[in-house]
C-alpha cells in the first residue's frame, strides 16, 4: 500500500470525503512531495469494495489483485524509458482501455505520471477520454510542472494542488527516514531539495551534498583563476545537468536580491554566501540579469530533454560566470 505522508492528510480527507468523484483529477505540485503515492493511495481507495476509515481495506478481491499487479481495471501510463516522452501510441492504448467495460464490474482507474511527459500529439489524443470517459472511469493525472500542460488538458480536470510540508514537518519526516543523520545534514538536504522531503532523501542517496561541495569548491577556484572553465566542466561529469542549472539559477537570483536589498539574511546557504556577496558587490546588475536570462533559457532546454553538448554548455556557463566581476 502506498505510504501516507502527514502533510497530505488535509488533502486526503478532502478527496476521500467527496460524495461524487470527478472523472479526472490533476494532482500537481513540486517533485518530491509524494504526489505519486497519493494518487496510488486514492486509486486503491476507489477500487476497494470494503474501504475502512477512508482507506482501502487491503483484503478484498480488488485490493488483492491490485497488490499483485494484476487488476484488470487499472491502466498506468508513464514513459517507457526514464526521462523520455510519453508517446501517442501509448495514449491510444489508454483510450482503448477507457472504452472497454470494467471486467470486475466496478470502476476503471487510470494513472498518468508525469503528465507533462506527453508530447503534443499524445496530449491531444488524451483529450476525448478526459472529457467523456466511458463507464465509471476515473483518471488520476500527476504533474510536477503543470505550467507545461496544454490548457485544454488542465481545463478538463479537477485541479488539486498538493502541499509542500512546512520545514518542521519535513525535518521530522527526514529524521525518521534518515535516523543515522545529524540535524545539520537534514536541514542542508531539505534546503537543497527546496523543501521537498522525498527529494531530500533521494539527494542523500545520490551523494548530492558531496557533489555540491565539489561544485562550490570549483566555483571558488574559477573566480580566483585557479581552474579553467574547460577543466571544471569535465570534472563535473557525475553531477546532474539540471541540478547544476538549478544551483546557478539560484545563485544568480541571490546576487540580484542582495544588489537590490543589501539584506545579508537573504544570501542563501552558508557554503556560497561569501561568493554571492562578493559577486553582488563586484558585478554590474545588467550582466547578472543577462546571465540569469541565459541560465533560465538553457535550463528550460535541459528540462525539455533537448540534445545538448554538456561540456560545451557548461563551459559557456562558466565563462560567463567568471566574467561577472568588473564593469561592462
Amino acid at each position: 500500500m502506498a505510504e501516507a505522508y502527514p502533510w497530505q492528510e488535509s488533502l486526503w480527507q478532502q478527496l476521500t470525503r467527496r460524495e461524487r468523484h470527478a472523472h479526472a483529477y490533476l494532482l500537481h505540485g513540486p517533485a518530491g512531495i509524494g504526489k505519486r503515492a497519493l494518487a496510488e493511495r486514492l486509486l486503491a481507495r476507489l477500487l476497494c469494495r470494503s474501504p475502512e476509515n477512508l482507506e482501502a481495506c487491503g483484503h478484498c478481491k480488488a485490493c488483492q489483485l491490485l497488490a499483485a499487479g494484476t487488476h484488470p481495471d487499472v491502466f498506468v501510463l508513464e514513459p517507457e524509458e526514464a526521462d523520455k516522452a510519453i508517446k501517442v501510441d501509448q495514449v491510444r492504448d489508454l483510450v482503448a482501455f477507457v472504452a472497454q467495460t470494467a471486467q470486475l464490474g466496478g470502476r476503471k482507474l487510470v494513472l498518468v505520471e508525469p503528465v507533462e511527459a506527453m508530447n503534443l500529439n499524445a496530449s491531444n489524443a488524451l483529450l476525448k477520454s478526459l472529457e467523456e470517459p466511458s463507464g465509471d472511469t476515473v483518471l488520476l493525472l500527476v504533474s510536477h510542472q503543470p505550467s507545461r500542460l496544454l490548457p485544454t488538458v488542465k481545463s478538463r480536470c479537477v485541479q488539486m494542488a498538493c502541499p509542500l510540508p512546512d520545514e518542521a514537518t519535513g525535518l521530522a519526516w527526514l529524521a525518521q527516514a534518515l535516523p543515522d543523520s545529524g540535524e545539520e545534514e537534514r536541514r542542508e538536504l531539505l534546503a537543497l531539495a527546496a523543501g521537498s522531503p522525498l527529494t531530500a532523501l533521494r539527494l542523500q542517496e545520490q551523494g548530492v551534498r558531496e557533489q555540491r561541495a565539489l561544485v562550490v569548491e570549483g566555483v571558488k577556484k574559477l573566480l580566483k583563476q585557479q581552474q579553467a572553465p574547460s577543466q571544471l566542466a569535465e570534472s563535473w561529469n557525475a553531477v546532474s545537468l539540471l541540478l547544476l542549472f538549478d544551483w546557478f539559477c539560484d545563485w544568480a537570483q541571490l546576487i540580484l536580491r542582495y544588489q537590490l536589498t543589501r539584506d545579508e539574511e537573504g544570501l542563501g546557504a552558508t557554503d556560497m554566501r561569501k561568493v554571492v556577496q562578493y559577486l553582488a558587490d563586484k558585478s554590474a546588475q545588467a550582466k547578472v540579469l543577462a546571465l540569469q536570462d541565459w541560465l533560465l533559457e538553457q535550463r528550460q532546454k535541459v528540462l525539455s530533454k533537448a540534445n545538448l553538448n554538456r561540456v560545451l554548455l557548461l563551459e559557456a556557463l562558466l565563462v560567463q560566470w567568471a566574467s561577472l566581476p568588473g564593469q561592462g
